[in-house]
């Protein structure tokens, strides 16, 4: 004869209370979570820099060689000095036709006709931008005071930064731990107890400061060259920050 389907439930519910209720104990735990943060600062070991070589003329094709001229001296540079092919790239090409736009005022007497637009054509304006990652910092004054002489119109960015950044951002997390873990030991020994062994961790994040120098106007002047460089590429800072709950003893 059959169990009755009844019976089977009743079973089945007496076997689910005792897991159930270890679990609502478990989450009725005694917990202390506190935030722990971290900051390391790294000296960089490789330069990112933007540059622009922008040419106007009223021949196009002249346009274009005198970019791709200044664009090659640039490669040649980076060849003597060393830079891996792999580390200069050609990132953004454009040609724009270049107006003069003037006001002139008009003779006739007619108000609605005072004045009246004159536009000049100045030429084609054909810009390049080149992109470089630069390893030797010991030498990339001398090599950037050299790529401005080839006909640099502009450098868009200037990024120092740091080849190693997985390494220093487990750093800071193991650090940022360890300064949780402190935190919790300290507050707990104020009211006489003591935490036991890690309910959760949770990482919040990390952010990176790098050293950078953003330039937005045309280029002019050079970098010294002698000992009194003023040339300073300073500190990454690597922070990193998580949250930690500890069972309370």
């Amino acid at each position: 004869m059959s169990a009755s389907p009844f019976r089977i439930f009743g079973l089945c519910l007496l076997l689910l209370l005792p897991s159930t209720a270890a679990a609502w104990q478990k989450s009725e735990q005694p917990l202390i979570t506190v935030n722990g943060q971290a900051e390391i600062r790294v000296p960089p070991d490789e330069v990112n820099f933007s540059l622009e070589v922008t040419k106007l003329n009223r021949e196009l094709t002249e346009a274009q060689k005198q970019t791709d001229d200044s664009v090659r001296d640039i490669l040649v540079l980076a060849r003597r000095f060393d830079v891996p092919q792999q580390d200069v790239k050609t990132d953004y090409i454009s040609v724009e036709m270049k107006y003069t736009t003037d006001l002139v005022d008009d003779d006739e007497s007619d108000a609605d006709k005072s004045k009246r637009i004159k536009r000049e054509f100045l030429g084609y304006e054909v810009s390049k931008t080149v992109i470089v990652r630069f390893k030797d910092l010991a030498r990339f004054e001398k090599f950037f005071a050299e790529v401005l002489k080839a006909g640099v119109s502009k450098v868009n960015s200037v990024e120092f930064r740091t080849s190693q950044i997985r390494k220093y951002k487990d750093q800071a997390r193991a650090l940022a731990i360890r300064a949780a873990r402190e935190k919790a030991v300290a507050l707990t020994a104020e009211i006489g107890q003591s935490i036991g062994k890690a309910y959760s961790i949770q990482e919040e994040g990390y952010s990176r400061s790098s050293s950078s120098n953003n330039f937005s106007t045309v280029v002019s002047g050079s970098f010294s060259s002698d000992d009194d460089s003023a040339f300073a590429p300073g500190m990454i800072t690597v922070t990193a920050q998580v949250t930690v709950s500890f069972v309370l003893n």
